[in-house]
């Protein structure tokens, strides 16, 4: 009985090491993972602030005011003033379809709440 239990618990202890050694590469390669995501998630942020940068160099006001001076008779473009702009009252806005109410007071009546049950 007492070798059984030898056997046993050597057997035991060699499975566990088995088990820990694997978790162990298995830890220390998603450890890898993760650092390689990090360092992934670095360069595109990089990657991000210039063009970023860029975005707001070519963007810059007296850059599109020589763009535009250089192509406005290609473009066909036209000042900006107060008569490029419609009157509101010109717009067509759809009529109120809703229904006809003929005792408003009817339907603002309180409806019953439900009862809250009380706490003990």
């Amino acid at each position: 009985m007492r070798l059984l239990m030898y056997t046993l618990s050597a057997m035991a202890v060699i499975a566990l090491a088995y088990w820990a050694y694997n978790e162990n590469y298995a830890t220390q390669q998603v450890l890898k993972r993760v650092e390689a995501l990090q360092a992934e998630i670095g360069r595109n942020r990089e990657k991000l602030s210039v063009l970023r940068a860029e975005w707001a160099y070519l963007n810059r006001p007296e850059r599109l005011r020589e763009l535009v001076d250089l192509n406005y008779d290609s473009l066909g473009l036209v000042p900006l003033s107060a008569g490029n702009f419609g009157d509101v009252g010109l717009v067509a806005f759809p009529r109120d379809t809703g229904p006809e109410l003929k005792n408003p007071i009817d339907l603002s009546a309180q409806t019953p709440r439900p009862q809250q049950e009380q706490t003990k």
